[in-house]
């Protein structure tokens, strides 16, 4: 009777375990799992890496875990504190604009077919009247204080998480192979044969979509900063890594460009606004269209939807990491099932 109960109890304490693992990790789960995808995708640099230090493993994982930071925390750190700064410094310039009732609405919205004349009125007499401006600002300003704090703990966040992921990381460079050795082990007694063929659709994939997540963002990032510099745009590196930032999210750098466009025409400069408009339009929005496809299809496309649900559930989930994370996990999962039922979507 023992012994047949045996197996039910050896599986029962294995669960358990399990369950408190995952408790004790649960704060640290989104560095942990973004510090796992980082180093799937950069294995074979560090490989590389390490064939060149002469299997030194701990130097080789150091330097991949300073390159790391240098790519994504000092890049991601930098903007949280412009916007930051830049914030603080808009705000006392309306202030002032308020205060001395200076402030004007900008004069391109005049040339705004039929709805322009109203709309400019309308700030106007809002920008002007102390009364209807308090009025407004009473309605916006709860929602606004929201959304500014809401970004910033995102954007503070993600400087935390990525910073506990590279420190993560350099321990998965350094003791990866006896990792991979272990799952491996673990993975053939529980699945068998089909281990090998999972464990390469489990890699294959999580290159295809960081590749293609951040190969993307790096291409966007860098036709955006040529078209902001031909067009004269002020803060070319803040805007450029901003826009590194915003690829990550579907249709995120039209937010960038269209607001560069936006003080083009504010100060008078309307052809390079509609030059700048063009060049978002059909250049960094077109980057989307052409170079993540061809690098995501080298490990498994993923339909725009699970992009999207990617992302948006990552976030929540995940916070700032969730970008990568999110769109990674669904990818993996989607290959999966593609890999047992023989069947794509």
């Amino acid at each position: 009777m023992r012994q047949r109960f045996q197996p039910f109890t050896r599986l029962a304490a294995v669960i358990l375990l399990v369950i408190g693992c995952l408790v004790v990790l649960r704060p640290f789960l989104a560095a942990i799992l973004f510090a796992a995808a980082i180093t799937i995708s950069s294995w074979p640099l560090y490989l590389r890496l390490l064939a060149r230090l002469k299997q030194r493993r701990n130097i080789a994982a150091l330097l991949m875990s300073v390159g790391l930071t240098l790519l994504i925390i000092v890049p991601l750190t930098l903007v949280t504190w412009n916007i930051a700064d830049n914030a603080s410094d808009f705000y006392d310039q309306i202030k002032a604009g308020i205060g001395s009732g200076t402030l004007d609405p900008p004069a391109w919205l005049r040339d705004i077919p039929l709805a322009g004349e109203p709309i400019y009125s309308y700030l106007a007499k809002l920008l002007h009247s102390r009364e209807e401006l308090l009025a407004a600002a009473r309605n916006l300003l709860e929602p606004a204080r929201r959304l500014l704090l809401g970004g910033g703990m995102v954007l503070g966040s993600g400087v935390a998480q990525v910073s506990l992921a590279v420190f993560v990381s350099f321990f998965l460079y350094r003791d990866g192979q006896t990792i991979l050795q272990a799952l491996a082990t673990a993975m053939n007694k529980l699945i068998g044969e089909q281990s090998v063929s999972v464990a390469d659709t489990v890699s294959r994939t999580v290159r295809g979509v960081m590749y293609g997540l951040l190969g993307t963002a790096l291409a966007q990032a860098v036709v955006a900063a040529i078209g902001f510099l031909i067009a004269g745009v002020p803060a070319v590196t803040l805007l450029s890594v901003a826009t590194f930032l915003f690829s990550l999210i579907p249709v995120g750098p039209p937010i960038i460009w269209i607001g560069a466009t936006i003080w083009l025409f504010n100060h008078g400069d309307t052809g390079w606004a509609i030059f700048m408009f063009i060049w978002g339009m059909f250049v960094i929005s077109g980057v989307d269209n052409v170079v993540k496809p061809m690098l995501i299809s080298r490990g498994s496309s993923l339909p725009f939807i699970l992009v999207l649900l990617g992302v948006m559930g990552g976030v929540l989930a995940f916070g700032f990491v969730g970008l990568f994370i999110g769109p990674t996990l669904l990818a993996v999962g989607l290959g999966l099932m593609r890999n047992w039922t023989g069947y794509g979507i």
